[in-house]
Parts: structure tokens; sequence; C-alpha cells
């Protein structure tokens, strides 16, 4: 019930934060922002980013929870018609955010016309040992929480499991490579821009500029200054409020991979890190 009323409430103060847009604009027909991500991968990051567009033109966030694949606490599967309704409840000036596989179901609702869709990825080493983190020390309510702060007790048994993952559960949690299978076809979308984690680090302005013009050729009648623009999503990234930026920096995973835990990483992920653009070949 409690949960239940928390939603009734985000969906109320999301309906008002659609009244003021319109008040204050008339018709929007601005796109929809949607931030789709890897988990673990500059969520928060990216969301804040599309959060900036507020000042640039008629958007507002939902301030609804992510769409997401699966059930937080229980890891069971959401059904496909729920998922779709969400998206196509989305309306012109809309920043949303989840992490969505590349579904048929999904593809035609984030690839739509009026739609300017983000995804965002991460170097998959980076994410395992920042799964560690996130699961162990930052959300209580995930279903693996208690698994990997009670009866892991090392962060390199920590670590395998976010490797390995868990097969043998009624809700299986993939290995890594198996986790980021379903999201592979959105390499392939022209209408997704594909964005990883490390360029808003090594390469920020360029990579907000292709941000901006993403969402110009996807609705955004946008005239203004693109320097001032970038300027101006730029300082929207707080690390502070972004668990990604835990340590601010790319590559850590060199500081946790073991020669031992080079080899399962490889064993496991096979091509996947060539496949990302993150190595030429399997010698790393």
């Amino acid at each position: 019930m409690k949960a239940q009323m928390k939603h009734a409430l985000k969906l109320g103060r999301w309906q008002m934060r659609r009244a003021q847009l319109r008040l204050k604009h008339g018709q929007v027909s601005s796109p929809v922002l949607f931030a789709n991500s890897f988990p673990k991968s500059g969520t928060h990051l990216l969301t804040q980013v599309l959060a900036g567009f507020a000042q640039l033109g008629p958007f507002a966030t939902t301030g609804l929870n992510a769409v997401t694949m699966y059930d937080g606490p229980t890891g069971a599967p959401r059904p496909m018609a729920e998922i779709e309704t969400v998206l196509h409840r989305l309306r012109p000036g809309d920043i949303s955010y989840g992490h969505l596989h590349a579904e048929p179901e999904i593809i035609s609702a984030l690839c739509r016309e009026g739609v300017a869709p983000y995804f965002i990825l991460r170097d998959p080493r980076d994410v395992v040992v920042s799964h560690v983190f996130y699961v162990t020390e930052l959300e209580p309510n995930h279903v693996h929480h208690r698994y990997y702060a009670e009866e892991l007790h090392t962060f390199e048994e920590r670590l395998r499991v976010s490797i390995l993952g868990r097969p043998e559960l009624a809700h299986p949690f993939p290995d890594i490579r198996g986790r980021f299978e379903p999201y592979m076809g959105w390499l392939d979308r022209p209408e997704m821009l594909v964005l990883r984690f490390e360029d808003f680090i090594l390469n920020r302005r360029e990579t907000l500029g292709r941000v901006l013009v993403h969402a110009a050729a996807r609705g955004f009648a946008y005239d203004g200054d693109l320097d001032a623009a970038v300027d101006l999503l730029s300082a929207t990234i707080d690390p502070e409020n972004s668990p990604t930026f835990r340590s601010g920096k790319v590559g850590g995973w060199k500081a946790h991979f073991t020669p031992a835990f080079k080899d399962l990483f490889k064993q496991v992920s096979g091509d996947l890190l060539i496949r990302l653009g993150y190595e030429q070949d399997v010698d790393w």
C-alpha cells in the first residue's frame, strides 16, 4: 500500500510538471528524452545531463522510477506489456530513464518518431567492480544485497559472483557476458545515440555536444549558442550525486583484477570487450 501511494504521488507530480510546461510554453513539440543504460554504466551521469535540457527548452523530468526489465527486490521479469505501457505514456518534453533490453517491442517504443533515445555503456570490467560496491553497500533493497553483504565475506568473493552471476536462482542472474548480450542490439540502431561513460570523463565537451546534436536531430528545435548550452549541461553533472563516480576514474578495475580474475573474466566474457571497442584482442 505504501509503495502504491508513493507511485500515485509521483504520477501526480509528473502531471503537475506537464501542466506547468504547457502553461509556460504552450503546445510542447520537443521530443521525449530517454536515457537508457546498462546498469552501473553512468546512469545517474546521463540523467543529470538530460535533466539540464529543462534549462534549454520545454522539458521536465518525470520524477518516476527507472523503467527496468526486472523487479528490483525480487529479480522477477516484468511483463512486457507493463513496460510498453510506461514507455508509450511518455509525452513530448518528458525526460525519463531505464535499463531496457533491445527487444522488438522496446525498440519500437524508444526509436519511434518523437523520442530522442540515448544508450550509455561502460567498460564491463569497471561495471563488475562497481556492481560489487553498489549491491553490497549502496542498495539494501537490491535482490542480491543480503547475499553479497552477509553470505559473501570478501571483495574477492563478491567480484567473482559479479563476473559469474548466480545461475542457480529461480530468477537467474547471468554472468557478465549474458547480462550485456540483451543490450547489444542498441549498438546497431541509428535512432539511438550510443555513448560511453569514459567519454564523459575524458572528452566531456565533445560528448555533450553530441548529446545536443542528437536531440536536435530527433526534434528539439534549439537555436541557441552551442558552446553556452554545453557549458550549462556540463554544470549539471554532480559527481557527489552519482554512485558511478565512486572513484571518478576510468580503468579502476586494474586495481582489483589479479591475474586470476583477468583469466576468469576472459573465460566468461569471450570477445565482449572487442565487440564493445574496449580492447583490440584478448591479450590485455
